[in-house]
């Protein structure tokens, strides 16, 4: 039976960063797929540049940003200044949409800040009550509940009041009244850095502290024994002093055979479409929202217009529930579908399609609940005391940024008694 001072299950950016930040050269990551990445691999298709989805970089600390980019050799980083869009009735208002509400017909305007003013003084019970209580039936019935229908393919009443915490872009009554004069349309993610060789470079560069040997690809950890310390794969059985999981919570216990109610955990399922057309669309546009119930995604990105080159090319996203059947004859129906709206929507006209690739992410976003919230931390705590740790978007089973889960990964190799490594800033 091989041995491991720690095990790594996954080799996404969460997985990576823990066996590249941790001191100790007794580290195995074990990556189910035959590449490493996860979600932030790329693909390279006839000239185009396209991701798993839209993975683009918004660094709060300069230092994990330079750590990153010092590895790249020579490869460009672009640094954008966003610019996104609604689409609401055929016309293009910016985001974020309650900011922006100055821009709708002017019957409708006036609706949203009669509503606006008139909203409920109270603590919101769950997501979607949040909506109406924060910014008033108008704006929250004309966007906000049925963008984030499309997005979460759930009943928004079902999710916590925080559900996407500090990416929400809240305002306050002064702050929508004061852009009506002067825009600040400024968020979390306000500008972004893109490298030209797609997401994939900054896995790559994470990996760059890993040595090869340490990283073991076709190997799916199937379960875990926790009184033994003994994890069975599709290919040995690997005894540990701790385990790092990234690998999503409800099938982190069902591995360890943790009784859960898997209910706990929903989710939705993202249907991603990379197309490339064979000239430009829309100029300087990054995303475009789509709340509108007749047109089949509820977002757009545009790789061509961070490049900057004379090709359309872009993401297309579209939300599904986890039960959704989702299969090849359908990814074709759905592919269809959307070259149609994308017509209806008017970013296509007589463009001709010249390269197109799908993925499915499942999961994609967590339905973050009041129960699930109490269930984390509570088996978090259980599998603590057995040295398994469950970290990262899907570990955690929350939502949060690419470097929240660097910087979550790195404070627990932290907390393991590790210190960074001699060239680690």
């Amino acid at each position: 039976m091989d041995t491991v001072e720690h095990l790594v299950i996954g080799a996404g950016v969460t997985g990576l960063t823990f066996a590249d930040w941790v001191d100790s050269d007794d580290t195995l990551v074990c990556e189910a797929l035959p590449e490493i990445g996860g979600y932030c691999r790329t693909i390279h298709k006839e000239g185009f540049t396209w991701d798993f989805s839209g993975h683009f970089f918004h660094f709060k600390h300069p230092d994990i940003e330079k750590y990153l980019v010092d590895r790249m050799d020579d490869q460009v980083v672009r640094t954008i200044v966003k610019q996104s869009q609604v689409h609401y009735k055929g016309n293009l208002v910016d985001f974020p949409f309650q900011k922006n509400i100055h821009q709708l017909p002017h019957e409708e305007f006036l609706e949203c800040l009669v509503d606006l003013f008139e909203k409920e003084d109270r603590e919101p019970d769950n997501f979607r009550d949040m909506l109406y209580v924060k910014f008033g039936r108008g704006i929250a019935e004309k966007f906000l509940i049925p963008y984030n229908e499309k997005l979460y393919a759930t009943d928004l009443a079902q999710l916590d009041v925080d559900a996407m915490g500090r990416f929400f872009p809240y305002a306050n009554v002064e702050d929508i009244v004061r852009n009506f004069r002067k825009a600040d349309n400024q968020s979390y993610n306000s500008t972004f850095t893109y490298p030209e060789g797609g997401a994939i470079q900054y896995v790559q560069a994470i990996a760059k502290g890993v040595r090869p040997e340490q990283i073991a690809l076709n190997e799916r950890v199937l379960s875990i024994d926790l009184e033994r310390k003994v994890a069975r794969t599709n290919t040995r059985e690997i005894q540990y002093k701790t385990i790092v999981s990234t690998t999503p919570f409800g099938k982190l216990l069902q591995m360890a055979n943790v009784p859960h109610d898997p209910a706990v955990y929903t989710y939705n399922k993202v249907l991603v479409f990379n197309l490339g057309f064979d000239r430009k669309g829309p100029e300087g546009l990054h995303w475009i929202y789509y709340p509108d119930r007749d047109l089949c995604f509820y977002r757009l990105g545009f790789y061509d217009n961070i490049f900057g080159t004379d090709r359309m090319s872009m993401y297309v996203e579209l939300g599904y529930p986890a039960d959704a059947p989702i299969n090849a004859e359908i990814v074709e129906e759905r592919k269809a579908q959307v070259l149609l709206d994308l017509k209806k929507a008017g970013i296509v006209t007589d463009h001709q399609l010249v390269a197109d690739h799908s993925v499915l992410l499942d999961p994609a976003y967590v339905h973050i609940t009041q129960q699930s919230l109490q269930d984390v931390e509570a088996k978090k705590a259980l599998l603590k005391e057995h040295d398994v740790y469950s970290i990262g978007r899907y570990g955690s089973w929350t939502y949060c940024s690419i470097e929240d889960n660097i910087v979550e990964a790195r404070a627990l190799a932290d907390m393991l008694g590790a210190s960074p490594t001699e060239d680690s800033p």
